[in-house]
């Protein structure tokens, strides 16, 4: 009876070891020695100032939708801004270091996994039989062996797992990145189309001018034959309408420029592509509702980016810090080997399995320098964190000025132009009645030429500021559209099928065939632009019946 106890004892306390094996294994792998990971929290103002009469904002102001650039109501940038979306090539490429950034998820959890093979091999051997110090047995010898590894490294110190951590929150950055490209080529292409509107309108308005111009020089050359006028009217009035034609070509190579741009942010050769001019610079104003300020770290893309990257510096610490504990790996090995082909039978199997323990003792302190180089890393990027936020707040500062401004001087541009029409008109009359000089007259074309033109370029800031504005809101994106730590994963561990191209996450959109936005050749959109139809105010041309003889 005594010797059962004893028996039962011994059997308690080796399955209490091995229970308490277990558990510190358990509380091991649980050890987490990155630092705990707080995001920086900024005290920020409770609105926007913008420089101008702005109410306060509040969080339930409408937010921007995500296709923003309906809101100027031009078909044809609505076709274009599609265009691009689907098929620009920097998007795609974008959207590519998305998938493979998850693919290094993949690739990092499976270091966690025990990891498996086969391995076999068969040889034919021969020995020279007049070799110096040859071993007097058999000339010939064969082996043949197959068998199976496993190997496997528990993960202590969480080292594996903060891998994983970062390389998730590497994809997430990656995703944040695709958002920022999209929103910077959306912005871009409705930035370029404004200025070729902008440009539309200034040939126009050159054209009309030009135009005026043929018709007052002729005037003057009718003066200088009934020796009403001097000689030098004649030359002002060429000089005049020479200078404008060459400002004109000027203004067309650039709208001509602006369209190459145009050509290739939509996936398009610029030598197929041509959008047809109008005369007016015409676009509905949208509501853009700024929000607070405290919004602006869940809209941006490139806010949520830094922030991605201030976490993965984090848990580089705590990869750091793991290289200084010991790392244990175990090994294990089993098959059969023979020096024929008769591998199944039990004598001819063989197995091995084994642990292994690495510890640095002393290494020059080549691990502190990486942990401190690791501390420094994270400081870094809390940096770059501040001051994308800063820059961001900087942006939307600046669109609010700029849009409250540009619209008030576009205002009193207009007035300007009405007034410069007006004076025109007058100096050319008095010069035709003989009251005036034709100094007059060409410095009141002049001023009105000049006032035209720029308050068409103040328009064309205004809407651009537009743009700008909405780009440094986000242009409707959310952190919340970001894939989640575990949607990053693209791959389960035995998952065989749908490896072309993994499920879509994060609104990161992608093609899977790219093959089809290789025909280069493709025209501009054929939609209607907003000013379709739009026509220039005809200017009240000089009437050569009203010359003094």
């Amino acid at each position: 009876m005594s010797e059962i106890q004893a028996t039962r004892r011994r059997l308690w306390r080796r399955l209490t070891l091995a229970c308490g094996s277990a558990l510190s294994l358990v509380s091991l792998t649980a050890c987490d020695l990155a630092p705990e990971y707080h995001p920086a929290t900024f005290v920020v103002p409770a609105s926007w100032q913008g420089q101008g009469p702005f109410h306060v904002a509040t969080p339930a102001d409408e937010t921007l939708p995500t296709n923003w650039w309906t809101g100027f109501g031009d078909p044809m940038l609505n076709s274009l801004e599609d265009r691009a979306t689907a098929g620009n090539a920097d998007l795609q490429a974008s959207a590519e270091r998305f998938i493979q950034a998850r693919s290094m998820v993949v690739q990092a959890r499976a270091q966690l996994l025990p990891h498996l093979g086969l391995e076999a091999g068969a040889s034919d051997n021969k020995q020279s039989v007049n070799r110096l110090f040859r071993y007097k047995g058999p000339v010939t010898s064969a082996d043949a062996y197959y068998q199976g590894v496993a190997s496997w490294e528990p993960d202590f110190w969480s080292e594996i797992r903060n891998q994983v951590r970062a390389q998730k929150q590497y994809a997430q950055q990656k995703a944040a990145d695709f958002a920022m490209a999209r929103l910077s080529t959306q912005a871009e292409l409705a930035t370029d189309y404004i200025e070729l509107r902008g440009y539309d309108a200034q040939i126009a308005i050159y054209k009309q001018s030009i135009a005026y111009y043929q018709k007052a020089l002729s005037i003057t050359q009718n003066q200088l034959e009934n020796q009403a006028a001097p000689r030098l009217d004649v030359a002002r009035a060429q000089a005049q309408l020479y200078s404008t034609q060459a400002a004109e070509l000027d203004i067309e190579a650039a709208r001509g420029v602006t369209e190459h741009a145009i050509a290739i942010l939509t996936n398009a050769s610029p030598s197929s592509f041509h959008i047809p001019a109008d005369q007016t610079l015409v676009f509905n104003n949208p509501n853009v509702p700024a929000g607070i300020p405290s919004e602006l770290l869940q809209r941006r893309p490139d806010i949520a980016s830094a922030e991605r990257a201030m976490a993965q510096s984090n848990r580089d610490i705590g990869i750091a810090r793991a290289a200084f504990y010991p790392h244990i790996n175990f090994n294990l090995l089993g098959g059969f080997d023979s020096n024929n082909l008769d591998l199944s039978t039990l004598s001819n199997s063989l197995w091995s399995y084994g642990a292994g323990l690495s510890m640095p003792l002393f290494e020059g302190g080549m691990r502190r320098a990486e942990l401190q180089r690791s501390w420094s890393e994270y400081r870094e990027t809390r940096d770059e964190y501040r001051h994308t936020v800063l820059a961001a707040f900087r942006e939307v500062e600046d669109g609010l000025t700029n849009t409250n401004r540009l619209t008030l001087e576009n205002d009193a541009m207009q007035k300007a132009v009405a007034a410069t029409l007006a004076t025109q008109n007058m100096t050319m009359t008095l010069y035709q009645g003989g009251v005036g000089t034709y100094l007059e007259a060409i410095f009141a074309q002049v001023q009105t030429l000049e006032t035209r033109i720029h308050q068409v370029e103040i328009a064309t800031r205004m809407y651009q500021a537009k743009v700008s504005l909405i780009r440094a809101l986000g242009g409707g994106w959310d952190v919340k559209t970001l894939p989640t730590m575990d949607q990053t994963l693209s791959i389960d561990p035995l998952q065989y099928d749908h490896l072309h191209h993994p499920n879509t996450v994060g609104g990161v959109t992608i093609s899977q065939h790219p093959e089809q936005f290789e025909n280069l050749a493709n025209p501009a959109p054929t939609a209607p632009a907003a000013s379709a139809g739009s026509q220039l105010t005809p200017l009240p041309s000089p009437s050569p019946a009203a010359q003094t003889h």
